[in-house]
């Protein structure tokens, strides 16, 4: 039999640099997290993998990629992971920058276990100029029982596209449908002249599509979280600025203890509570010994917070801002004998 319980946390739930972070809970009942690669203890390691029964402590597992893509031997860009299970088999998406092409591709790898190894089908499933082609992330829509890609897209769009029943090459005759615009340089107080990061969920019969907008890393560093929604999975979506009129209106920004929050992920607890992960910049150790200076350096560690609907929209329990006083944990179930 299974019982309940529940605890109490302190952002940060992982204290080191681990940006863009997925989460998953496998089928062998731990959650699994993923995050950009990074520099750890002077060693790069592609692709970060942690372990958690709660969801706020975590075991460090190291490297989930070992081997870099033959066809982006090369770089130091390996970005924004994510990964999901299906029928006992692991499929990690991700962005990398190609060794002769100009910007980043969508990449597939595939492992048997969610600690990996993943290893890269070798050749990149879609390239492109610039930071088009980041942040992928996979769905099954339960509605039509499409498999979807969502990825996307500095300062171009976020897309979507069907994926083929290998989940490793686009569906034949598919089409990108384009989502959500960025609204353009002009106003530096907005936060969607870029727009990156795509989570999509289905509840209570919305399909919520998260996603970050503006410059998440160095000085400069203006990230935030913002939401739109739709009745279908590609959409059209309504933006939580649009549905307001407010095109400030943001879901999660930062404040005096955690600057630039974003690029976040949704994962749901024992008790059907939604969760917000994400990374941010501790101003009190904002850089670290990273790899190079593109990403200004920036230690984004990765904070944990409840949602909650109203109004059919998403929000935080705590506000708009990141918590930072001790709060309830996600509550988790723990087998008994």
């Amino acid at each position: 039999m299974s019982a309940l319980t529940s605890a109490t946390y302190t952002n940060p739930i992982w204290n080191d640099d681990f940006p863009d972070p997925t989460i998953i809970r496998a089928e062998d009942g731990f959650y699994y997290a993923y995050g950009t690669q990074t520099k750890r203890e002077g060693v790069i390691i592609n692709l970060q993998v942690a372990r958690s029964t709660d969801l706020v402590h975590w075991d460090y597992l190291g490297e989930g990629l070992p081997e870099k893509p033959v066809w982006a031997s090369k770089t130091q860009k390996i970005w924004a992971p994510h990964v999901s299970e299906h029928a006992g088999h692991y499929y990690l998406y991700y962005s990398a920058k190609h060794n002769t092409k100009r910007g980043l591709c969508l990449a597939v790898a595939v492992a048997d276990s969610p600690a990996g190894p993943f290893t890269d089908i070798g050749t990149p499933l879609q390239c492109g100029p610039g930071f088009l082609n980041i942040d992928p992330m996979a769905f099954d829509d339960p509605t039509t029982g499409k498999k979807l890609l969502y990825w996307g897209s500095g300062f171009g769009p976020l897309m979507v596209r069907e994926l083929a029943d290998d989940r490793i090459s686009f569906a034949p005759n598919s089409k990108t449908r384009k989502l959500i615009y960025p609204a353009g340089a002009g106003d530096p107080k907005r936060y969607d002249q870029l727009v990156e990061g795509s989570w999509v969920i289905l509840r209570n019969g919305w399909y919520y599509l998260f996603y970050s907008g503006n410059n998440c890393c160095g000085d400069d560093a203006h990230y935030g979280v913002l939401v739109a929604r739709s009745r279908s999975a590609t959409g059209p979506f309504e933006t939580l600025a649009e549905a307001t009129d407010d095109p400030y209106r943001m879901l999660l920004e930062g404040n005096k203890h955690w600057r630039a929050p974003g690029h976040n992920c949704v994962i749901t607890d024992a008790a059907d509570h939604d969760w917000l992960a994400y990374h941010a910049i501790d101003p009190r150790q904002p850089t670290f010994d990273a790899i190079d200076a593109d990403q200004g350096y920036s230690r984004r560690v990765m904070l944990l917070d409840r949602l909650e609907y109203v109004d059919g929209w998403p929000r935080l329990v705590t506000g708009g801002t990141p918590s930072f006083r001790k709060q309830p944990a996600p509550v988790v179930a723990l087998n008994k004998s």
